[in-house]
């Protein structure tokens, strides 16, 4: 077909043009509207941009100005009318271990700040927007103390901007009219405890997910503006910042039960917000009486035993448990209380430690943490571990245990061990007859993860996307 003369796809009505590129990505839309001036115009109607999902930044200085530049178009383009925006910032490398912040690091942090304010002033009007979900993977350089607040002035109108951000949201707050959603996670100093007062009555009474991460900052959001919520379905905290006050008030018969929560443990900013006052048994009681189908997402990081010890309640109704550490090691009574505790809940247990030793959790090879819980948590359906080490015959143990019904097994080659006690009388390969094993038990082909990078991604993020598809029962 002719694609040019008045025929063919250019004498397409421009309705049904736009409906066709409504198929494409946004990377491809991109592409085709360098074609041609009317499929530029027909690529850029706003129907077609209701959702922009971006991934920027890393730190070059060439790769973030051209992608500064992209967010600039993009958000000149689309941002006074987009329904959705995801952002994710990009960490950047590090700064070779220099206490003072180098120029690389004044460079990025300039850039990062200077992304957040283009973002901001495209959206800052914008009605329309219904979901609002910002990542700033700054995580590292927060708890390095090189992005708190005392560094700022060695950043060009470090303080300016960070002013001009925080006043910025607050515009969109105020202005907004039907958010439904609305993530901030370790955003440098974009959320402050005053930031959510500015949230227009009409949002408060559409919003239905909350998520406020930042390790340093105090309570992001007091009692009485989580009052204003009353139809919040999913909510995401720091653990330090559940206090039982949040928690009485989400028991509260006359608001809409909570249906998600996600809380991250970071055992590096106890020392800053400790768990003094957090949820006590009997707030989780009361607050799972009122609210019967909640179901608790906890990712903890680098937290000992003990303090696990203090979080875990018996009545929190806990389904997915993600346990991330490089030093501190979890007890196999840990695993225990969990097994006992969450047999009827859990869902999801992630056991992942990026340390150089591998520890043995079980007392013995044949009296495993592990198995017991495949055996007990009858409702568990992925399972994945890295750092600690598994006894074959145990992995097989609990593919058997388990079944078809574990949808996802995920164990490191590096955490697989073999009994040479159980070898003497089994013939062949041992990681071949393991495959073959665990395979049978699960009933589909199986095999250990080569690659530990894939089961160690960056804990923070990896919580940000996962109390996405958690809070939407995904």
């Amino acid at each position: 077909m002719a694609l040019c003369g008045g025929v063919g796809a250019m004498a397409l009505p421009s309705e049904l043009i736009v409906h066709i590129f409504s198929f494409l990505s946004d990377r491809d839309k991109l592409r085709a509207s360098a074609v041609c001036s009317r499929w530029r115009e027909c690529l850029f109607y706003p129907a077609l941009w209701t959702e922009l999902k971006l991934r920027i930044g890393g730190g070059c200085n060439d790769s973030s100005s051209e992608e500064s530049q992209k967010l600039e178009f993009l958000m000149r383009k689309f941002g006074s009318f987009v329904r959705e925006l995801q952002l994710e910032i990009a960490p950047v490398e590090d700064a070779d271990g220099n206490s003072q912040l180098s120029e690389r690091w004044k460079n990025a942090t300039s850039t990062y700040l200077d992304q957040i304010l283009c973002v901001l002033t495209s959206i800052r009007n914008n009605r329309h927007l219904q979901n609002l979900s910002l990542y700033g993977d700054t995580f590292v350089l927060q708890q390095e103390g090189l992005l708190d607040s005392s560094n700022l002035h060695q950043i060009h109108l470090g303080d300016k901007k960070i002013n001009e951000i925080q006043r910025l949201f607050m515009e969109f707050l105020s202005n907004s009219r039907q958010l439904r959603w609305l993530s901030c996670s370790f955003m440098l100093s974009l959320v402050t405890p005053c930031s959510l007062a500015c949230l227009s009555n009409p949002s408060a009474e559409t919003l239905h997910h909350l998520s406020l991460l930042d390790h340093q900052l105090g309570p992001l959001i007091s009692p009485s503006e989580l009052d204003r919520f009353s139809t919040l379905h999913s909510l995401a905290l720091d653990f330090s910042d559940f206090k039982s006050e949040l928690c009485d008030l989400l028991a509260s018969p006359q608001r809409t039960p909570l249906h998600r929560l996600s809380l991250l443990l970071n055992g590096a900013a106890l020392e800053f917000k400790g768990l003094e006052g957090t949820a006590t048994e009997d707030d989780w009681k009361s607050l799972v009486c009122v609210s019967a189908n909640l179901r608790v997402y906890i990712m903890a990081l680098e937290v000992d035993s003990s303090e696990l010890l203090r979080v875990l309640k018996p009545s929190l109704p806990l389904e997915r448990l993600h346990l991330d550490s490089y030093s501190t090691l979890v007890t196999d009574g840990t695993l225990e209380l969990i097994s006992q505790q969450y047999n009827k809940t859990l869902t999801h247990f992630l056991l992942l430690r990026d340390g150089p030793d591998f520890p043995d959790l079980s007392i013995n090879r044949n009296e495993d943490p592990l198995v017991l819980l495949a055996w007990r948590c009858t409702q568990l359906a992925v399972l994945v571990i890295h750092g600690y080490i598994v006894w074959s015959h145990n992995l097989v143990a609990i593919s058997r245990l388990r079944g078809s019904s574990l949808r996802t097994l995920t164990v490191s080659e590096e955490s697989i061990d073999f009994d040479p006690d159980q070898s003497l009388y089994i013939e062949g390969d041992p990681v071949h007859n393991l495959v073959k094993e665990v395979s049978l038990g699960l009933g589909r082909v199986w095999h250990p993860c080569l690659d530990s990078s894939i089961v160690l991604c960056e804990p923070t993020q990896h919580f940000h996307r996962e109390l996405h598809a958690f809070s939407t029962g995904s």
